[in-house]
Formats: structure tokens, sequence, C-alpha cells
């Protein structure tokens, strides 16, 4: 399955590479020819495996925090979170390298109270302050439990577009898809002390399925 959100980015390449081979078979010469179709084909190969959106079997349980996210976690610290949950709690960081699938997943379901959209720089997504800098967007979700999550898309060096289908006032459900990050990117969940995290600096997440914490309401 290929993420819709990708569709008008797949069209454009592959609109772009038929021009461009249609040009090198006309001016070019033979090996310039097949050398140039060989790197358009890849190249159109990429940005469709790039946008791919696989099912997932999502794991049952209201209690549960999912990824939100394929990647790798890179952070697991302790913080004062001033935006929603406005306390001390966890931000788990995780970091999806241009090879990982995109699409972004709830990690919990609830109420989505909060929601802010931030444009910014474009630090590398696995520096520190790049929750802080980069463009990104913030969402609040008010577990059932009323346990606060908070979770953010932040881009990377190379994205330069963050996509969600979610707005103020919705229901979400654990494991949806709710949008999709170009590129290269991070995802942060912040949970407050009584979620107890399940993951370590280093660990292989799979977005809809890997639990990253249990809340203990």
């Amino acid at each position: 399955m290929i993420a819709k959100d990708g569709y008008s980015t797949i069209a454009l390449v592959l609109l772009v590479s038929v021009m461009v081979c249609g040009f090198a078979f006309y001016f070019l010469d033979h090996w310039f020819r097949y050398i140039l179709l060989f790197s358009i084909i890849a190249l159109s190969g990429l940005t469709i495996f790039f946008f791919r959106d696989p099912d997932r079997d999502i794991p049952v349980g209201d209690e549960l925090i999912i990824s939100p996210a394929d990647g790798k976690v890179v952070f697991v610290k302790e913080i004062e979170e001033s935006v929603y949950i406005k306390g001390k709690a966890t931000q788990i960081s995780i970091f999806l390298s241009p090879l990982n699938v995109h699409v972004n997943r709830n990690p919990v379901s609830g109420d989505l109270q909060y929601l802010k959209y931030h444009p910014g720089e474009y630090l590398m997504a696995w520096a520190e302050h790049a929750s802080e800098l980069n463009e990104r967007a913030d969402f609040g979700v008010l577990h059932p439990s009323d346990t606060k999550i908070f979770f953010r898309q932040i881009t990377g060096f190379l994205a330069r577009r963050i996509v969600y289908n979610i707005k103020e006032g919705d229901e979400l459900k654990a494991g949806e898809r709710f949008g999709i990050m170009k590129f290269g990117s991070r995802m942060d969940v912040v949970v407050p002390g009584n979620v107890e995290v399940k993951v370590k600096p280093g660990d292989k997440t799979v977005a809809g399925e890997s639990v990253l914490g249990v809340i203990n309401a």
C-alpha cells in the first residue's frame, strides 16, 4: 500500500522522470542515455519505496502507549513539559531515517485537546534541540484515564513538510494513521509519571505495534 499523502510527490517524480528520459533519448549519446535511465528508474523506485504504508497488527489494551513512528529510540529522558502536561514528564524520542516507513499513527486513544503547528529551522532530527527549533506540530491527547499524553512531529535536515489529518476535538484511536513526515524526521512522545516506560535508547520501534509504555491509572 502507498500512503495517499505521497501521491502528489510520486506523480511529480514520475512526470519529471519521463521528461528527462525523453530528453536523454533524443539528445544524449548511447551510454549516457542508459546511465541516466537507470538513475531515473532508481530515483522513482526509491520515492515509491519511501511512501509505502504497510498494515500493522495493533496491540490490544487501552492502557498501552503505542509507537507513533518506525525508527530508533535516541532519547529517553526526564524533562519539565510546559506546553500540555505542564509538569515533570519523560520524553521518548524516535529518529526516522529516510529508509523507515514515515506514516505516523496515534500513540493512544483519547480526545485531541491541543494542536499547534510551528514553522522553524532544519537541524538534524537527532539533535537534542531539534524539538525546540525545528519545524514541528504538537499534539496533546487526554486519555480516558485522565492521563495527558503529548507528542510531536519534528522535521529533519532533509524534511520540508509535515502532514497531519487530525484536528482539535477529534476522538483519536490508538494505532490509526494520522499523518506523515517526509524524508527523515523525529517523533517525540512525552508521558507523565504514571506511565511505565518500556523502551530505552537504541531500541527499534514499529509504528502501530511497538509498546512505548503502559499507563498505570
